[in-house]
């Protein structure tokens, strides 16, 4: 993970979790929240669908991301001595769907600063190339740039509020291509990737007929996480703040912690 950006851990979590976890994300996908976004345009085929912090209102979203063996885990991988939640992201890409997710680092969109924090994709299905397995750029985070973020839909609406940042823009499809080895692994129901925030990553769609990829990506925050207040990040979005479980009153160069970012770590494994 330090080396490379990104490293798989098999089976993170057992069968009972995953069981648990597709019943919640169809739960979800059913009736989704108000911040959740259709990504593939009506009249196209297949679903690509993301929601966030579906923690709040899940009780098994919650289960997973404080409860289960995960924050454990990313206090072991981060070195923290305290591990607090940032939040919780759904990304669904339903048989035979074409969107795929652009080239991206994960820290531009985020209000936050520091290495120590942590995204872990945990699979609920079988993934693999064919089906929108995420494509990892070897090593890109040790580049240290921040690049404009992307949004993962035209529509989305997110845009232009990305824009604000004024940040260089992401290098070329085929530059990332030609620079960097490639990372990626077909993973199982119950495997969990883990990524830096700055690691280069993109996803293709899912060309299956018949099989989904349902995915929970859940971002923990260490030591060295601190509180940015740069324009644009996508807090600033309405249907995010209108779900939060309190205004965010944290100011820049400050740990996040409160209802919205609650400790969940070190506990015993």
């Amino acid at each position: 993970y330090e080396r490379d950006g990104a490293a798989v851990i098999r089976g993170a979590i057992g069968s009972d979790w995953v069981g648990r976890m597709q019943d919640a994300v169809d739960r979800v996908i059913a009736e989704p929240g108000s911040a959740a976004v259709e990504y593939t345009p009506s009249g196209k085929s297949g679903r690509f669908i993301g929601d966030f912090f579906m923690w709040m209102r899940d009780a098994d979203f919650a289960a997973l991301a404080i409860d289960s063996s995960l924050p454990v885990l990313a206090g072991q991988i981060m070195k923290a001595s305290e591990v607090r939640l940032f939040y919780d992201q759904l990304l669904v890409k339903e048989p035979q769907t074409g969107e795929r997710t652009p080239w991206h680092q994960d820290l531009p969109y985020w209000p936050l600063r520091g290495d120590d924090i942590l995204s872990m994709w945990v699979a609920l299905d079988t993934v693999t190339q064919t089906t929108g397995a995420v494509r990892y750029a070897r090593g890109s985070h040790r580049n240290r740039t921040l690049y404009a973020p992307k949004a993962f839909g035209k529509d989305s609406g997110f845009g232009a509020l990305y824009a604000r940042m004024g940040l260089p823009s992401f290098p070329d499809d085929a530059v990332v291509e030609q620079d960097y080895d490639m990372l990626s692994w077909d993973v199982e129901p119950g495997d969990v990737i883990i990524h830096h925030p700055l690691v280069f990553h993109s996803a293709g769609g899912n060309a299956s007929t018949d099989r989904r990829r349902r995915a929970v990506s859940i971002r923990y925050m260490g030591d060295d996480a601190l509180y940015d207040d740069r324009p644009g990040t996508f807090v600033e979005k309405e249907t995010i703040r209108e779900i939060l479980r309190e205004p965010i009153a944290i100011q820049d160069g400050q740990r996040p912690s409160g209802a919205n970012f609650p400790t969940v770590g070190p506990r015993k494994g």
